[in-house]
């Protein structure tokens, strides 16, 4: 906490834009990292987010379903932290729902039921409780972050070990996460196609992911519900390389 709480000192009260650049002595290692995730996501992430997207829209409608649905107890338990009790009410509905009446979460019962899906993450509490962001960090694989969002990243990869001693489950997250990170990828093409023609590649992914990330914390803030969307209509894309 205290680490975080250095992190956000160049963060003035009344501030919003916490999309700001990175420090300078941060951005050519960040660079260097972005280049292998460019790589990666080349070789690997794109091509497969591609043939993916081929797919019929109620396959991939269930694949997104099922990862969210196993992400509902963490998006609860962030619910809680924020003090969004109408939320929390609304995510832990959405669970039960969706793994009985939606067959383990393949279909987003509880959405037509009036009880819509939202985000919530360590990183986005910590935003919500005042927390500044810190520096850029370009994370492996994951791509843009910044220093309290890495911080949460890694505490609830902690807990998820924690609460894992069943090979059965741990095949389930596994599924999910990886069905959760292609669905991610291949919603994020017309926006990372769109930002690869930028003069700065790195910046355009940088700023875009800044700020999904201010528009998180603010959504936390609010901590309204809001209107069902239906399940065809697709989410805007974070503009990362994986989606978190």
């Amino acid at each position: 906490m205290l680490a975080l709480s250095a992190c956000s000192h160049g963060v003035k009260k009344g501030e919003t834009n916490e999309g700001a650049a990175p420090a300078a002595q941060d951005e050519p290692i960040n660079r260097k990292v972005f280049a292998f995730n460019k790589g990666v996501d080349r070789a690997i992430l794109r091509p497969v987010a591609r043939g993916y997207s081929h797919l019929g829209q109620p396959v991939r409608n269930g694949v997104r379903n099922f990862a969210q649905n196993l992400q509902e107890p963490l998006v609860f338990a962030n619910d809680l932290l924020q003090a969004n009790m109408l939320r929390s009410l609304n995510t832990a509905g959405r669970f039960i729902v969706n793994s009985t009446v939606g067959v383990a979460g393949i279909f987003d019962v509880a959405n037509h039921w009036g009880m819509p899906h939202h985000s919530a993450d360590l990183g986005q509490t910590f935003g919500v409780w005042g927390m500044g962001p810190g520096h850029t960090v370009e994370l492996p694989v994951f791509g843009s972050s910044n220093v309290r969002d890495t911080f949460g990243r890694i505490l609830t990869l902690g807990f998820n070990r924690l609460g894992n001693n069943s090979d059965t489950v741990g095949d389930v997250q596994l599924v999910g996460t990886v069905g959760g990170i292609v669905d991610g990828r291949a919603r994020a093409l017309p926006l990372t196609d769109k930002l690869e023609q930028s003069p700065d590649y790195y910046a355009a992914l940088r700023d875009a992911a800044a700020a999904h990330r201010v528009a998180l914390v603010e959504d936390g803030r609010e901590g309204s519900v809001h209107t069902t969307v239906p399940s065809s209509d697709g989410r805007a894309a974070t503009g990362l390389p994986v989606n978190p």
